[in-house]
């Protein structure tokens, strides 16, 4: 695959949102980066939440965690996703807010998720993040492995990352 800094096309373009939405919707788990009071970035594993992307991300977490304290600190996250069976990757920038909202929580609750929140929105301390997404950008590959393998192949020998068989672009969202 190319170097995504340089070949990635970047714009607000039409459909953009919905675009990252379907990849976003796809691939459900992610890593949310953030940074530690020493400047270090930290990734964790996250669930996103079943609410339809419109520009936020959100997820439940505990006051007291480490990743609150340094979204308190360093608002700025990004949120990378991985989605394997439809060769898809989406790495989501944006600014991270602790939101201490009852109907919010009310709205975005699903029942796997008490097995972090026994209590569940009783649970002392919980709280939602919410990543208001800035930008995005996203990389799909063709669905067809012998496209990939070919256009692998095409690339390695011509030189040309471009015939590998991928789309690369960078959305503005906010």
């Amino acid at each position: 695959m190319s170097d995504a800094t340089t070949d990635a096309t970047t714009d607000a373009t039409p459909g953009g949102t919905q675009k990252v939405a379907e990849l976003v919707d796809q691939a459900r788990i992610c890593m949310l980066t953030t940074m530690t009071a020493d400047g270090a970035h930290v990734s964790r594993p996250m669930a996103l939440q079943d609410v339809e992307f419109a520009g936020d991300l959100w997820f439940f977490a505990m006051d007291d965690s480490a990743k609150a304290a340094e979204i308190t600190a360093h608002p700025q996250v990004n949120v990378a996703f991985s989605d394997d069976k439809h060769q898809a990757w989406t790495s989501v920038s944006g600014t991270a807010t602790l939101v201490h909202d009852r109907t919010k929580m009310e709205e975005l609750w699903a029942p796997p998720l008490k097995v972090w929140f026994a209590d569940g929105i009783d649970t002392p301390g919980i709280t939602l993040i919410k990543v208001h997404a800035e930008t995005a950008e996203w990389w799909e590959a063709s669905s067809s492995r012998v496209k990939r393998l070919i256009g692998a192949v095409t690339a390695a020998v011509t030189g040309d990352p471009d015939k590998f068989p991928a789309d690369n672009r960078t959305e503005t969202l906010a």
